[in-house]
């Protein structure tokens, strides 16, 4: 499995393409903005894009969709609730397409020769979630390098956060954090240091 960051947009998020360099398929984690960037990197390595999968709705982290599933062809998930939000047109929340798949906590998608488990971590959104592959995490905005998403936006909570984040931490093991944005970590590295997560462990 290789691991590609794109930084993308104005607020520099985080777009993972995620390959099976065997079969050279991908999948995409929140194509945020710069669709030419995207699409010229998938063009450029000769990869498939089978799947987008998105770990929130906002408009961040979804400017790039249209274009990216017009494009590709590809099957674009989310969880039921960020859609719902989306639909709303509340900002951040950006309208989705009807053509969205549907996940929820403990599914598992096998997709370019890869499997995906995801986890429900609401707290940034109602529908967040963190998408857990081999040995990386993709955390979406729920937990960063040394800090955690906000929850002053609509859907927001900050008690909803903390259980999130002591979830993520629970899991067993080390992996890879490949956040929304800034720099990726070690769960080992965010258990031990990471103020929120620490005292989520405490306190949730």
């Amino acid at each position: 499995m290789l691991i590609k960051t794109l930084v993308v947009g104005p607020i520099e998020t985080n777009c993972y393409v995620v390959t099976n360099e065997k079969t050279l398929e991908c999948v995409l984690i929140d194509p945020g903005d710069s669709s030419a960037t995207i699409l010229d990197y998938i063009e450029d390595n000769r990869l498939k894009c089978e799947a987008v999968l998105l770990t929130h709705a906002h408009w961040d982290h979804t400017g790039a969709l249209r274009a990216v599933m017009e494009e590709t062809g590809c099957d674009v998930y989310v969880t039921d609730t960020d859609f719902n939000m989306s639909v709303k047109d509340e900002p951040p929340f950006r309208i989705l397409p009807d053509e969205c798949k549907f996940y929820g906590d403990g599914d598992i998608l096998s997709i370019a020769g890869l499997e995906f488990h995801i986890m429900l971590t609401p707290g940034h959104t109602p529908g967040g979630v963190t998408i857990v592959c081999e040995d990386a995490v993709f955390t979406g905005d729920t937990l960063f390098r040394g800090s955690c998403g906000r929850v002053d936006l609509p859907g927001g909570d900050e008690e909803t956060e903390l259980r999130s984040l002591k979830k993520i931490c629970m899991l067993e093991g080390d992996y890879e954090v490949y956040p929304g944005h800034g720099d990726s970590s070690t769960l080992q590295i965010e258990r031990m240091f990471n103020y929120y997560c620490r005292e989520a462990v405490k306190n949730y």
